[in-house]
């Protein structure tokens, strides 16, 4: 695994932004690389910190194009295709979080490192056949704050980023993940609230 990682780690260097694009792909479509998009986007703008806007950029788009691949592959080839590739309590877990959470689903795992397996609510979301406009903005919003998120630490703390990253990524993102969440679910009860409140009385009174 190190020698992979120092391996793509020369490849992104030596493309720099056109190369956290396709890693940022692969590794949100067909292939895995743990952290390592994490970690490329701080060393490289320890290098050049003036681009760390535009690693970031080039990270989350890529991270998203990925994302794209698996939403169409798991909404043209089906449940039964999703059903083989997943064991079937996790499949049936990841349906049941989009019928009651919607893209939310998407949103917050897209924020949370490895081990949380992000791959499968994508590949829910194409299955379920999310509009594409939301769950581009979802995977948008969440690979966004992640990977921004971490170029800006990498300018705040220099070198000590890496060790921080490494050390508490997973409470990070979880924290981020249930701001979010808790963020997401007031605005809809009140959105409903406001609703119900500019309602005719005659609505009101169907409703009941």
């Amino acid at each position: 695994m190190d020698r992979i990682v120092e391996w793509v780690k020369g490849f992104a260097l030596s493309l720099g932004g056109p190369g956290l694009f396709v890693i940022a792909f692969l590794d949100s479509s067909f292939l895995s690389f743990p952290e390592v998009c994490d970690l490329l986007i701080v060393w490289l703008t320890l290098q050049h910190p003036h681009r760390m806007l535009y690693y970031a950029l080039m990270t989350t788009l890529g991270s998203v194009a990925g994302c794209c691949a698996l939403y169409y592959l798991g909404r043209k080839g089906g449940e039964a295709f999703f059903r083989r590739r997943f064991q079937p309590a996790h499949v049936d877990r990841a349906m049941r979080l989009f019928r009651k959470y919607g893209v939310l689903a998407i949103l917050v795992p897209s924020l949370l490192p490895p081990p949380m397996p992000f791959k499968i609510f994508v590949l829910a979301a194409g299955v379920a056949k999310v509009r594409l406009t939301q769950f581009l903005i979802a995977a948008f919003i969440g690979r966004g704050l992640r990977y921004f998120g971490e170029g800006f630490l990498a300018l705040w703390y220099g070198e000590a980023a890496i060790e921080f990253l490494r050390a508490n990524a997973r409470q990070v993102g979880l924290l981020g993940g249930i701001a979010i969440l808790v963020g997401s679910l007031a605005w809809l009860w009140f959105r409903r609230r406001r609703e119900g409140r500019a309602a005719p009385p005659g609505e009101l009174q169907d409703d009941i």
